[in-house]
């Protein structure tokens, strides 16, 4: 009888407190755990005990169900890669119209102008669907090289290239996609629609005395990375560039073409809803 009283008063206890502190003594929420580097174990969430845990060299998102337990999700779509394809833009040089892959430097860091053009069109060649609101992450890797009037240049002097990704609707002639789903503008440096951002710094010169040229006659490489909020539509990856160098003088004016080499964008929808 002594025991079964015991163990009353300290259940009692526990409704009394309604908060649990695990480290401290004075709890703020029902469960608080102190500790900066403190962590919860569930062991029924592990790659052990559950098949859905993608393992140690990948993050398993958990949920809370409609009865607030802690799940892992059983939605195979809640991300998806949505465009993959080998080789995006075009590589042979092209001068006209609105498939230009050149970029004329200028003496500023001002005025990018569109360049590349998709290799192939169609669905999952130069164009990925949206069925469903998401947040879109968008990577790629795009070539160039920089030439005067076709042949590669040795002058020594320093330029910068920068470059960003945008995207238009429904296809590379489309209108450009100047805001997210929740209607804020997408916008960097005055140019609608930019997204990732990236440059290189670039120079050509004497590498060990007569015997090479550093970046003569070499294509290279620029990467990007962004998120942004879409609604369904259809959408087509494309590319905006400048080249620019601080004197003008001597070589003069020079080009840099975009995508002559293998050119990678990956596009990978995060659902949320």
């Amino acid at each position: 009888m002594k025991k079964t009283f015991t163990i009353l008063s300290l259940f009692t206890a526990l409704l009394s407190l309604a908060q649990v502190g695990i480290n401290n003594s004075t709890p703020q929420q029902e469960l608080h755990i102190t500790g900066s580097t403190s962590t919860i174990r569930v062991e029924g969430l592990n790659t052990v005990n559950n098949p859905l845990n993608l393992g140690a060299n990948e993050n398993t998102r958990v949920f809370a169900d409609a009865d607030g337990d802690l799940v892992l999700s059983n939605v195979p779509t809640n991300i998806d890669i949505l465009f993959n394809p080998a080789n995006y833009l075009s590589d042979p040089l092209d001068t006209g119209g609105s498939d230009s892959n050149i970029i004329n430097q200028t003496g500023v860091g001002a005025g990018y102008s569109p360049a590349g053009w998709p290799r192939q069109t169609g669905p999952g060649l130069s164009t990925f669907t949206l069925t469903r609101p998401a947040i879109v992450e968008i990577n790629y890797a795009i070539t160039y090289s920089i030439d005067k009037s076709n042949v590669p240049i040795t002058d020594h002097h320093a330029r910068t290239a920068q470059f960003f990704v945008f995207l238009r609707q429904g296809g590379p002639s489309g209108a450009i996609v100047s805001t997210d789903y929740d209607g804020a503008p997408i916008n960097f440096a005055g140019n609608p629609g930019a997204l990732g951002y990236s440059g290189n710094f670039y120079t050509n010169g004497d590498t060990t005395g007569a015997s090479g040229l550093e970046a003569f006659n070499k294509k290279f490489y620029a990467t990007g990375h962004d998120y942004v909020k879409l609604g369904p539509g259809t959408y087509c990856p494309m590319f905006q560039g400048i080249l620019f160098v601080a004197s003008t003088t001597g070589t003069g004016a020079v080009q840099m073409q975009l995508g002559g080499g293998d050119d990678e964008i990956i596009v990978i929808a995060h659902y949320y809803n």
